[in-house]
């Protein structure tokens, strides 16, 4: 199975590839049109700034590309964000293939940190994403800003306020928490996206 990892200027592909290795799968990193499209499942992962972020997409048309993608996509963090119509960092247009705001976590309780940062649960777990993963499995968060709930969720979580922690829309999959820092629950999601 050939699985592409889209390079673009946004951290942490590293622990991505040494998760999928754990399960037997040598990715390719690439920004090259056809090397990504003719992967068999595309991983749209990232940590950083969305700006910057899709400004990068842009100059390289992978914007585009994106859009086109008829395999399994998988975007994790701000990958995941990034899939969405607007973020309210920078104030950015986004990819529009959930027609989702993305928004910034607000609350005057001091006890409540921004960026959520460590293990939170996720709840409402539905479709083949979440095969054999239990409700109320831990996974690992690092972000400020967040997906509405909306008809595209396939997974719950609650920070602040309940928000979307997973997402689906056709072939195109996403998560807000790191699966490859998810222990257990987050290789098992890695395993389920790599059968589909």
């Amino acid at each position: 199975m050939k699985v592409a990892v889209i390079k673009y200027n946004a951290g942490n592909i590293q622990s991505v590839l040494f998760a999928l290795e754990r399960l037997g799968i040598d990715a390719v990193v690439s920004e090259n049109p056809e090397e990504i499209k003719s992967a068999d499942k595309v991983i749209f992962p990232g940590v950083g700034e969305a700006g910057s972020a899709m400004q990068h997409l842009k100059e390289h048309k992978l914007d585009i590309l994106i859009k086109e993608l008829k395999q399994p996509v998988l975007g994790i963090c701000l990958g995941m964000q990034l899939l969405c119509a607007h973020s309210e960092e920078g104030n950015t247009p986004c990819l529009n293939i959930f027609p989702i705001q993305i928004k910034k976590f607000k609350t005057e309780n001091a006890l409540l940190k921004i960026p959520q940062i460590g293990w939170n649960t996720v709840y409402d777990l539905k479709g083949k994403l979440f095969n054999k993963i239990d409700s109320e499995s831990y996974m690992y968060f690092v972000h400020s800003y967040y997906a509405e709930i909306s008809e595209y969720g396939i997974a719950s979580t609650e920070y602040i306020l309940q928000y979307s922690s997973a997402l689906n829309k056709n072939n195109f999959y996403a998560a807000q928490f790191h699966p490859e820092k998810s222990a257990n629950a987050g290789e098992q999601l890695l395993r389920n996206f790599l059968e589909l």
